[in-house]
């Protein structure tokens, strides 16, 4: 790929990795080594009736102070705040947070309040936080968001139907803890979006306006991690090793896109899912090769290169071919996985779209897009595209 003369970057990875089966068991440890002594578990109401949370609780031992399970997808401001509080009263001083990505992003929504008070509201916007939040632990139980190694949170205002950004270098978790058991259970259409999710991120530290050396090594990585063991996830459950080979591919994946960014896609699937309640992975693994066809001539050798992770031969091809083959090779790989290929199959209603399209426009990720949007018209017919 290439980099500009004058190339300038800080690339930011402050979380501590722990791998392996087994793992999570030692979240105790972490805790001691934190100098912790309140341990507060978050978590949604599903996971909490099974063994994994139970198992996380028994490792805390006498560390462990109680639960938060009122998480929901999309979690909202509400859910957050009545998290904080909880653990005001509870007087907890480490956050473990054991789900996917709406549980991590609860967490890191109550790691603010706690630390700098009041509510989750009061603290929107970029780099706002003037010091350390609450100590965070993340046992990741699905392969895809990277909100493990990202310094952001998604935050819905179910009153307006919008989502709200909360990111600050601070947000970062302090260790995750990536243990491929905890991920064993995941049904298939969950793994599925997941990891196309994941996909999403590492496609869009490629081809963003913020990309550097580093972050494209990871996505580039990632992309061929994804497209040799998410099929293996999906199809087998109970394969270990493919889902440990997930939970690494989606956190290198959040690496990378925690420092590049993400740019349309995000933008778009933030604005369908707000509206419509389309989960995330499934919004951005529909609109994935729209946007790379719409961003096509803009970044025409990062295309041919991630068409190559993909497993396409593009020797010989003119670049615009090449470039092509990433979004015919990422939307064959997503239907054979047997992900939905339209939006109208997980019901966006066409009425709905120009609505959406001004909501992304406002979105954060758009600025850092290959290919400059200033017009809600450009942004409704890659909707209309993927309709």
């Amino acid at each position: 790929m290439d980099y500009s003369e004058e190339l300038n970057f800080v690339f930011r990875f402050p979380t501590k990795i722990v791998f392996g089966p087994g793992t999570a068991k030692e979240v105790g440890m972490e805790v001691d080594e934190l100098k912790k002594t309140r341990a507060l578990i978050v978590t949604d109401r599903d996971l909490v009736q099974t063994d994994l949370v139970k198992m996380v609780q028994k490792a805390l031992g006498k560390k462990y102070v109680g639960v938060f399970s009122d998480v929901v997808p999309d979690t909202g401001l509400h859910i957050v705040n009545a998290g904080a509080e909880y653990g005001r009263k509870l007087e907890a001083d480490v956050l473990v947070s054991v789900g996917g990505g709406s549980v991590i992003d609860t967490a890191k929504g109550m790691a603010i309040c706690l630390a700098k008070g009041g509510k989750l509201e009061d603290h929107a916007g970029f780099n706002i936080l003037s010091g350390p939040v609450t100590p965070h632990i993340v046992i990741p139980t699905t392969a895809g968001t990277g909100s493990e190694v990202t310094y952001a949170a998604i935050i819905k205002d179910h009153e307006q139907k919008r989502k709200l950004l909360f990111a600050d270098n601070y947000l970062f978790p302090t260790v995750a803890i990536l243990d491929p058991s905890m991920t064993i259970g995941l049904p298939r259409l969950t793994t599925a979006a997941t990891g196309m999710d994941a996909l999403s991120h590492c496609v869009e530290a490629i081809h963003s306006r913020q990309s550097e050396p580093i972050a494209d090594a990871l996505a580039l990585h990632g992309i061929k991690m994804i497209k040799e063991f998410l099929p293996r996830a999906v199809e087998n459950g109970g394969d270990i090793v493919a889902r440990g080979q997930m939970l690494i591919a989606a956190c290198i994946a959040g690496a990378a896109f925690s420092n590049a960014q993400v740019g349309m896609v995000h933008a778009l699937a933030h604005s369908v899912g707000a509206k419509f309640g389309v989960p995330h992975g499934i919004a951005n693994s529909i609109l994935l090769p729209h946007c790379i066809l719409y961003n096509l001539d803009a970044c025409l050798d990062r295309y041919s290169q991630i068409a190559q992770a993909m497993g396409r031969d593009v020797r010989g091809m003119e670049p615009l071919k090449a470039a092509e083959q990433a979004a015919t090779a990422i939307r064959e790989f997503s239907k054979s996985i047997g992900m939905p290929q339209t939006l109208r199959e997980v019901n966006v209603e066409d009425s709905g779209l120009e609505q959406c399209a001004n909501d992304a426009l406002m979105d954060g990720s758009i600025v850092y897009n290959p290919k400059l949007v200033f017009d809600p018209e450009e942004i409704l017919k890659v909707f209309k595209n993927a309709f």
